[in-house]
């Protein structure tokens, strides 16, 4: 009798890791076909608007989920790398908030842009990195570890030099409480973040259970907020889609050009410089929404470049990605004890 109970334990413990293994090369699989996702449905939101519209009441709490994802997949081993390549973290902070805002306000100038697609560009311009970015680093067999850092410090920072850097450089085209604006990022982004911290403090055994499902909640939740953008605003994009998408396009990789350029300079490693690169050019596009969406919503279009972004450098990322990952032979993978978040 005890001899069939430890088979049935058995092959209950085997069919839990079979669906384990299946979940988890589904999970890959939905990571991998991300920009596919967001291109589908990007095409039936504009086709069916009505499907997704509503949803655009809920953006800031749908990225206060995927922040609050963020915060439960932190450890003190995230920080560890700002320590260890403090110039490396500098760099790519730096590029972060000096490079992207300072190309989005050259492009407006450039292309003369409207007032309303202007604010909106140079607003993705200064958000902070995407965790999309470590999944991207990770596939292009750079440097994880620094590219986790990166995104770490620069969502810390957000709420400071996002308002501020946007204001500096928006301030001509529209009235602009940045006082506001900061508000909304701690609600958004810092908020959930240490709420997420603090659960895995907590729960720490419950917590890593949710943190498998997280990558995949990430992309749903993503999708839906590109889609609600675009579903709210189809006429203007209909109008501007494809100016906006030129923009967006420069944009996103003059941002990798130079990231990598700056990386160079101050002579960092190779696996270092396609993190720095990946990092500059991938926005928090999301929030970029949320921000456009709360504080801009007499003009839906703005909103819009940021839905854009999200789903362009969706797909120029797993790209360059794969182009680097051809590139590098397997003995100049960086060690590192990350996986991407």
């Amino acid at each position: 009798m005890n001899i069939g109970i430890f088979w049935d334990a058995y092959f209950i413990c085997m069919q839990e890791e079979v669906r384990m293994a299946a979940f988890f090369r589904f999970n890959q699989w939905i990571q991998k076909t991300f920009a596919l996702w967001v291109v589908l449905f990007s095409g039936i939101a504009l086709w069916m608007p009505e499907l997704f519209i509503w949803l655009k009441a809920y953006i800031p709490w749908v990225l206060g989920i995927i922040m609050f994802g963020m915060g439960m997949t932190m450890t003190a081993a995230d920080f560890k790398g700002v320590l260890q390549s403090p110039k490396a973290v500098l760099i790519g902070v730096a590029a972060q908030f000096i490079v992207m805002p300072g190309l989005a306000y050259v492009l407006c100038k450039a292309f003369a842009l409207p007032a309303e697609i202007a604010i909106g560009v140079i607003l993705v311009g200064c958000c902070p990195g995407g965790t999309a970015s470590n999944v991207i680093t990770y596939m292009a067999k750079g440097n994880t570890a620094l590219s986790v850092a990166c995104t770490s410090v620069s969502t810390i920072l957000a709420p400071i030099l996002t308002p501020a850097i946007f204001y500096l450089l928006a301030s001509q085209w529209i009235e602009i409480n940045a006082l506001s604006m900061l508000v909304s990022i701690l609600q958004v982004v810092l908020f959930p973040i240490l709420l997420g911290v603090i659960a895995r403090s907590l729960f720490k055994r419950q917590v890593e259970s949710y943190v498998q499902v997280m990558p995949l909640i990430s992309v749903l939740s993503i999708v839906l907020i590109v889609a609600a953008i675009i579903a709210g605003s189809k006429a203007q994009i209909l109008e501007s889609g494809l100016l906006i998408l030129g923009v967006v396009i420069l944009h996103n990789g003059l941002g990798y050009l130079l990231g990598f350029w700056a990386s160079k300079c101050f002579q960092l490693p190779y696996a270092d410089c396609k993190a720095v690169a990946i990092e500059v050019g991938m926005q928090n596009s999301g929030l970029g929404v949320a921000l456009a969406a709360a504080h801009f919503a007499a003009s839906p279009v703005t909103a819009v470049p940021s839905a854009i972004f999200s789903l362009w450098h969706n797909i120029s990322g797993p790209a360059l990605a794969s182009y680097w990952a051809a590139k590098t032979p397997p003995d100049a993978i960086p060690k590192t004890s990350h996986e991407p978040s």
